[in-house]
C-alpha cells in the first residue's frame, strides 16, 4: 500500500471522528443504542412503505402507465430538493442543505449516470409491478453477482473465493425462486427479465456515481438534484412514445384528489429513502447498513405474504433464505478482507517512521 493510501485512510480516520461534536463520545450507552434503533426503524418504515405504496399505484388496473409515475416522483424529488434549497437559505441555522445552482455543464457530465438511473428505476418498478412485493426481493436479487462481474470487467478488480462462493448460493436461490413460481402458477417471465435488468443497472449506478461524484463535489444531494432533473426532462418523450398519455388522459380517476396525494406520497418517500439511508450509514456504518438492508427484505417479503395471505412452498421459502444469507454472508466476507487490509494500515501508522512528506521536504 502507497503513501497516498496511507494518507487517505488517515484522513478517512479523522473525518469519521466528528471532531465537532466530541460530545457524543460521551453519551451513555442506552442512548447510542436509542439512536440507532430510532434511525434503523426508520430507514425500514420508509423503504418498506415505500415498497408496498409503488407496488399499488403500479398495480392500478386502470393506469397502466408505469413510465408516467416514475416520472412524477423524479418530479416531486426536483421540487423537493428546490424546497429544501430554498429552506436551507431562509432558515440557514436549522435547515442544512447544499447550495443549487442549476449548471447545464454538470447536467450534461450527469447525462449517462441519468440514463442508467432512469433504466434503474425504470425497470425496478417494472419488475415490483409485474411480480408483486413478495417475489420482488428474489426477483431483484442479482446485484451483488454483478457488483462482482462488473467490477472485474470495468474496474479490474478480482473477488476472493468466498466471496465468489456467496455468489453462487445467491444464484442458486435466485434459480429456485423462479423455479418454485413457476411450479405455483405465478411466474412472470417479463417481471424476472425486468429484475435481472434493473439489477444490472443497480450495479452499473454505483459504478457511474462513483466516476462523476467530483462533478458535484462529492455532495449526494447535488448529484440527486441533477438525476432527477435530468431524468424528468429524459422521461417525458419516453411517456409520449410509449403511449401512456393516452392511458392517462382516459384514466377516470384523473382529477382525483386521493390518487394525485398517493403521487406526491410516493415522490416523498423516494426523497426521503436518500435521507435515511445516509444516516443509517452515518450512524452505524455501510457494513451495518447493508445488513440491515438483507435483515429489512427479509421482514418485507413476511408482511408481503401475511397481507395477501399467500400460501408458499418450503423451497420457495428456501429460495428465499438462500437469497438472503448468500446476500449476509457476502457482507460478513467483505467486510472481514476490508479489515484484514486495515490491519497493516494502522500497523504501519503506529510505527515511529518519518519520511520526507512528514518532515515536509
Amino acid at each position: 500500500m502507497n503513501r497516498t493510501q496511507l494518507k487517505r485512510s488517515r484522513i478517512l480516520r479523522m473525518a469519521l471522528a466528528d471532531p465537532m461534536h466530541p460530545e457524543e463520545k460521551d453519551e451513555p450507552f442506552i442512548v447510542k443504542a436509542f439512536k440507532i434503533f430510532i434511525v434503523v426503524t426508520l430507514y425500514w418504515f420508509i423503504s418498506i412503505t415505500m415498497v408496498f405504496l409503488n407496488n399499488y399505484l403500479l398495480d392500478n388496473k386502470d393506469l397502466d402507465a408505469p413510465l408516467f409515475v416514475t416520472f412524477f416522483q423524479c418530479f416531486v424529488t426536483v421540487g423537493l430538493c428546490l424546497l429544501m434549497n430554498f429552506l436551507a437559505k431562509l432558515c440557514p441555522g436549522y435547515v442544512d442543505f447544499p447550495s443549487l445552482k442549476l449548471d447545464l455543464r454538470v447536467s450534461r457530465e450527469l447525462l449517462p449516470l441519468s440514463i442508467v438511473f432512469i433504466g434503474m428505476i425504470t425497470f425496478n418498478n417494472l419488475c415490483l409491478k409485474h411480480v408483486g412485493v413478495a417475489f420482488y426481493t428474489v426477483g431483484r436479487s442479482l446485484t451483488t453477482v454483478f457488483n462482482v462481474i462488473l467490477s472485474y470487467l470495468m474496474l479490474k478488480q478480482t473477488t476472493s473465493y468466498y466471496a465468489l462462493a456467496c455468489c453462487g448460493v445467491i444464484l442458486g436461490g435466485f434459480w429456485l425462486g423462479v423455479d418454485q413460481e413457476g411450479v405455483a402458477g405465478s411466474l412472470s417471465y417479463t417481471g424476472v427479465i425486468f429484475g435481472v435488468l434493473a439489477s444490472l443497472c443497480v450495479s452499473l449506478n454505483a459504478i457511474y456515481t462513483k466516476k462523476v461524484l467530483p462533478v458535484v463535489d462529492g455532495n449526494i444531494w447535488k448529484l440527486s438534484y441533477y438525476n432527477n432533473l435530468n431524468a424528468t426532462i429524459l422521461f417525458i418523450p419516453l411517456v409520449i412514445v410509449f403511449g401512456e398519455l393516452g392511458s392517462l388522459f382516459r384514466f377516470s380517476r384523473l382529477t382525483d384528489v386521493h390518487f394525485w396525494g398517493m403521487m406526491t406520497v410516493g415522490g416523498i418517500f423516494g426523497f426521503a429513502i436518500g435521507y435515511v439511508t445516509g444516516l443509517q450509514i452515518k450512524f452505524t456504518s455501510p457494513l451495518t447498513h447493508n445488513v440491515s438492508g438483507t435483515a429489512k427484505s427479509c421482514a418485507q417479503t413476511v408482511l408481503a405474504v401475511a397481507y395477501w395471505a399467500s400460501s408458499k412452498s418450503v423451497l420457495w421459502w428456501t429460495s428465499n433464505i438462500m437469497v438472503l444469507g448468500g446476500s449476509f454472508a457476502y457482507t460478513w466476507v467483505k467486510g472481514l478482507e476490508m479489515k484484514k487490509v486495515q490491519v497493516p494500515v494502522e500497523t504501519q501508522n503506529d510505527t515511529p517512521q518519518k519520511s520526507k512528506e512528514d518532515l515536509g521536504v
